[in-house]
């Protein structure tokens, strides 16, 4: 049996077969082989992730697929680089210490900040969020999506992710 997020559920849910990346962890009791369980993913990047979350001491391999089943890893990476400490507590069976070491032992490990993007409220970092979602969703590569919308954003505080 493959062990699936909900986020790789509502990708492959209409398909008939499907290729998944797979992660195997091996469950270790007393130093001694205890079982295995095969992890898989839709995108090759949600792996990483995933293999990412469990090298960090005390998140094991149904807390990360918990995470995963969450947020979508975009998501997950932001929050540890933006240090949103209530975001990942806000995962079942994530307290504040696990949170603290999730973003402390993989801020340097999953990407840089967003190109220095500042933005002039927070209600603005929300609606950038919500249309850089959109755009990659469209095709859009990242980088050029951020691009555009500080452009739109400078000097403009009341927009919306359609205008």
């Amino acid at each position: 049996m493959v062990k699936i997020s909900l986020n790789t559920f509502e990708k492959i849910q209409h398909f008939e077969s499907c290729r998944l990346h797979t992660s195997l962890v091996v469950k270790t009791e007393n130093q001694s082989v205890s079982g295995f369980d095969l992890y898989g993913f839709f995108e090759e990047s949600e792996k990483e992730l995933f293999e990412k979350l469990i090298s960090v001491s005390g998140v094991g391999a149904a807390t990360a697929r918990m995470m995963l089943s969450s947020f979508k890893p975009e998501e997950i990476k932001q929050a540890i680089l933006t240090e949103n400490e209530a975001m990942i507590q806000s995962i079942k069976g994530i307290g504040p210490k696990s949170a603290k070491r999730i973003i402390l032992e993989l801020k340097d490990k999953v990407g840089k900040p967003l190109s220095g993007i500042t933005l002039p409220a927070a209600v603005n970092n929300t609606l950038k969020e919500e249309a850089l979602s959109a755009l990659v969703a469209l095709g859009f590569n990242k980088p050029a999506g951020e691009k555009v919308l500080l452009k739109l954003m400078s000097g403009k505080n009341d927009w919306t992710v359609e205008g």
